[in-house]
């Protein structure tokens, strides 16, 4: 039997994601022990309950010591006050990583708190449902999707393989990229779709009552598609949305301008514009089909 990673990992929140990846870990025999600190009672008691973690701490003091490396899991904008809880309480060698969807904000946020001898290598794992909590977790959530790594320049490089290859035996594909890039990319992959998820249904409960009733009767699967989407943890967004504010403007801006492009076209009656339109962005799908990420 191959040897763990990993003595102890500390998940910092026990929220979907990190819930998914301590079950892929236990079960891939990659680390000896885990805990969790997080703030809610009710979720330490349930991450005990369904065995997800050996022991859960509420106090940073009795959890992050013991621990080789640590993955925070909490919304992006409680990252500074997670820093602030455990840095003085980090061993010596540890690593420190994260699964956050903003990547700038989380090394602003976090760096501070890092002391000299233990290693930051954030991360963001591009998998998850629109469920939270410790009972939404699942092992194989990871499988076939990718993790983006975005080391910092100077960074220890035994510690970046260390976390991709944690990663790699979960099953996701490991993708090393610039932290400003990362935000770029996942801000018209995956922020802006949310946007416009959350406005699209928040825009169906604005109608008249009798009107938003037969919306939800007659739902359609592009409609419950965007519901889906929409019911995302909320927090977690507002946070994302927050933190990368300049790429998600950005691509906002771009978003707007095609939008009123095809406005033009549904208006003047520019049947080639609108079905030139659609066959590229069918071409899109196929590829994302192809690549085995649908």
């Amino acid at each position: 039997m191959t040897a763990p990673l990993f003595e102890t990992v500390c998940f910092v929140g026990i929220g979907h994601i990190n819930s998914s990846l301590a079950r892929a870990i236990r079960q891939e025999g990659l680390a000896r022990r885990l805990v969790t600190l997080e703030i809610s009672d009710q979720a330490r008691a349930t991450a005990l309950e369904l065995g997800i973690v050996d022991a859960a701490f509420a106090e940073a003091a009795e959890a992050i010591p013991c621990a080789d490396l640590v993955v925070i899991g909490t919304p992006v904008g409680a990252i500074e006050a997670v820093g602030q809880a455990i840095g003085a309480h980090l061993a010596p060698g540890a690593i420190v990583t994260d699964v956050g969807s903003v990547k700038l904000g989380v090394i602003r946020d976090l760096m501070p708190f890092i002391p000299d001898g233990v290693h930051f290598v954030p991360g963001h794992p591009i998998a998850g449902t629109e469920f939270s909590g410790p009972e939404s977790g699942l092992a194989e959530l990871f499988r076939g999707r990718w993790h983006i790594l975005t080391p910092l320049p100077g960074g220890d490089e035994q510690a970046t393989a260390k976390v991709a290859e944690l990663w790699g035996r979960v099953g996701a594909q490991v993708e090393i990229m610039d932290p400003s890039h990362h935000d770029k990319v996942l801000a018209i992959t995956s922020h802006l779709p949310h946007l416009i998820a959350y406005t699209i249904v928040g825009t169906a409960s604005d109608l008249e009552e009798h009107l938003a009733q037969e919306v939800i009767k007659f739902s359609a699967s592009g409609f419950r598609d965007f519901t889906r989407i929409a019911a995302s943890d909320p927090v977690m967004w507002r946070d994302i949305f927050l933190n990368n504010k300049e790429a998600v403007l950005e691509v906002i801006q771009r978003f707007t301008e095609d939008l009123t492009a095809l406005q033009r076209a549904i208006r003047w009656g520019e049947g080639e514009v609108l079905e030139d339109r659609f066959r590229k962005t069918r071409a899109i799908r196929r590829a994302i089909i192809d690549a085995r990420q649908a």
